[in-house]
């Protein structure tokens, strides 16, 4: 699939998984909320200490992942075993934000995508613990890329590029 279903996936995702590497060069991945705030730039937070930006500092170069609408099903026509899906993969860099300004737009980005209802505590949430939270800038390299496995009403399966 293009990348703009791929992109739907990753903003469709509760979680994203992503995949790093540490200084020892052992791989370490995990789910992470993220928000995309163009075609190319995703935001997390964190702890301002620990194992991601350990990772970051070693080698900024990370993975991203995400699966929707995963279903075990039965094929409708030949009764086999199969999951329907819709997938996801990018890849980028990662870096700490340290400009301030960059850093609230960031957060605040999580929150519209994570709590949109709250926005009026932000500000207060800002003043409380802006100093004691990390902010990672993650910039795609190339575009991402989907697939996925679906099946129409008539339990055809849509091929690549057929849309619902």
């Amino acid at each position: 699939m293009d990348a703009a279903f791929a992109m739907e996936v990753l903003d469709k995702a509760p979680y994203v998984t992503v995949s790093f590497t540490r200084p020892d060069g052992s791989p370490y991945g995990v789910p992470l909320s993220l928000a995309r705030t163009d075609e190319r730039t995703f935001y997390f937070h964190c702890a301002l200490e620990g194992d991601k930006l350990d990772c970051i500092a070693a080698n900024p170069n990370v993975a991203l992942s995400a699966v929707t609408r995963c279903t075990p099903t039965v094929g409708p026509k030949d009764g086999s075993f199969t999951l329907q899906y819709k997938s996801a993969m990018a890849v980028g860099k990662a870096e700490m934000v340290t400009n301030r300004d960059e850093k609230i737009e960031a957060l605040r980005a999580i929150c519209l995508r994570l709590l949109p209802k709250h926005l009026d505590a932000f500000d207060d949430a800002i003043a409380r613990s802006l100093e004691r939270t990390a902010v990672v800038k993650i910039t795609l390299t190339e575009p991402p890329t989907g697939k996925r496995k679906q099946y129409d009403k008539e339990g055809e399966e849509m091929k690549w590029g057929r849309m619902e």
